[in-house]
């Protein structure tokens, strides 16, 4: 009897280690994955602050190049690495420039991007946004914007919030994303410096929810798979036309 006794305490007090070392387990994956979480958001923070701020550089740039005597049309956007072959009036004309706008090129860390890789940054003057400056659908009235195509839809529906963009949704694709009524992607191909400096044309005007909207996170693909982040640009307004 008494060692019947001394079995089924020793089974009670095993038991209740089991209890106690499921009850920490369970305490320290808890613990990971709120810890993995906050660490997601603040590096997600930290990418949205990056992606509104860099821009506001820019633009501070180019209007230290206009308060110079730079137009908007002999400006040249072109990297560092090509400034053997642009810059074509002297380093002045060059945003880039530490002599022209002294403004930094920058890309973007992987983290805040489709793909994992660094986002590239596209300057242009191929689109206009409709409330902002001469809206004529034509290449007297397109901005000068910088666009960051490929942005992660987390990262693009936290900066819309940050930014107080309306979220209307016109029909899309179902990723929350606004439309921009435009449906071409800016890329690389529009970032046109010529020997003229940069080229001003006309691709479409951003509008819908965006009227009116200097900056904000747009859907430019109502068609592409809302698993498919590929059509998500960020734009932001560097001088009006």
């Amino acid at each position: 009897m008494i060692n019947r006794r001394n079995e089924a305490g020793n089974a009670i007090f095993l038991i209740l280690i089991a209890v106690a070392l499921f009850a920490a387990l369970f305490y320290a994956v808890m613990q990971s994955s709120r810890s993995g979480t906050e660490h997601h958001d603040a590096n997600e923070g930290y990418g949205t602050a990056t992606i509104s701020q860099y821009p506001v550089s820019v633009r501070k740039a180019i209007d230290r190049m206009i308060a110079n005597g730079i137009t908007v049309e002999q400006m040249n956007f072109d990297p560092p690495a090509a400034f053997g072959s642009a810059c074509y009036e002297g380093p002045t004309v060059c945003v880039f420039h530490p002599d022209g706008g002294g403004a930094i090129r920058l890309t973007t860390p992987p983290g805040v991007m489709t793909e994992s890789a660094q986002g590239e940054w596209v300057f242009s003057a191929q689109y206009e946004v409709d409330g902002i400056g001469i809206t004529a659908g034509d290449e007297t009235s397109t901005e000068v914007i910088a666009f960051l195509p490929g942005i992660s839809q987390s990262v693009c529906n936290r900066l819309n919030e940050e930014l107080g963009v309306p979220n209307n949704p016109e029909p899309a694709d179902d990723d929350g994303i606004p439309f921009a009524l435009a449906t071409t992607v800016p890329d690389k191909t529009m970032e046109k410096n010529t020997e003229n400096g940069l080229e001003i044309g006309y691709t479409e005007t951003i509008g819908g929810s965006f009227k009116g909207q200097p900056f904000g996170c747009a859907d430019f693909s109502p068609e592409t798979d809302e698993a498919n982040d590929s059509d998500l640009a960020y734009y932001y307004v560097l001088m009006e036309r």
